[in-house]
């Protein structure tokens, strides 16, 4: 029973002023893609066409299966669902998770939303683990540079995947 209510842990709300992250419903997939199906999003991931419907498709089953869920990034100004996002592979006798899978409309590149987003689920995830880690596609310079901003460290290589980590203490 431990083992699920700390799985339930990382899939409550989470929020700030502007961000509302919203657990997923099997009901949410349009309006998901509707966002997703921009193929410019996707130009530096290694599934480049997850921006067709039948690729999204297995993505947000993926998500919808993922134990710990799946978050909608919600503007609250707006009410507009903007992005998605989630965290994933917890181990709680390594205390460590990773966050992942995260992307936004390209209205909301350079805005601070993605360090708002990944602010609020370290700040959650960092009251259960000691370390965060995110895998990244070795193309996808967006991403990694976002990473080295928050102050994550390139600890591995791993096929075609780059792995950063953070902890608290890298966090200031």
């Amino acid at each position: 029973m431990a083992a699920n209510t700390e799985k339930l842990f990382f899939r409550m709300e989470l929020q700030d002023e502007f961000l509302l992250l919203k657990p997923a419903a099997s009901s949410d997939f349009e309006t998901l893609f509707a966002v997703a199906s921009d193929p410019l999003i996707w130009k530096q991931h290694n599934a480049h066409d997850r921006w067709k419907e039948e690729v999204f498709k297995q993505f947000f089953a993926d998500g919808m299966a993922n134990e710990l869920g799946m978050y909608l990034i919600i503007d609250k100004r707006t009410g507009a669902v903007i992005g998605g996002t989630r965290f994933y592979k917890y181990d709680p006798g390594l205390k460590e998770v990773r966050i992942g899978y995260t992307f936004l409309a390209r209205a909301c590149w350079g805005t601070g939303i993605n360090r708002r987003v990944k602010n609020l689920m370290l700040n959650h995830a960092f009251q259960k683990v000691t370390t965060v880690y995110f895998d990244v596609f070795e193309k996808n310079f967006r991403s990694q540079h976002a990473l080295k901003k928050l102050g994550a460290r390139k600890v591995a290589k791993i096929k075609d995947k780059l792995v950063f980590a953070l902890t608290p203490k890298d966090c200031g």
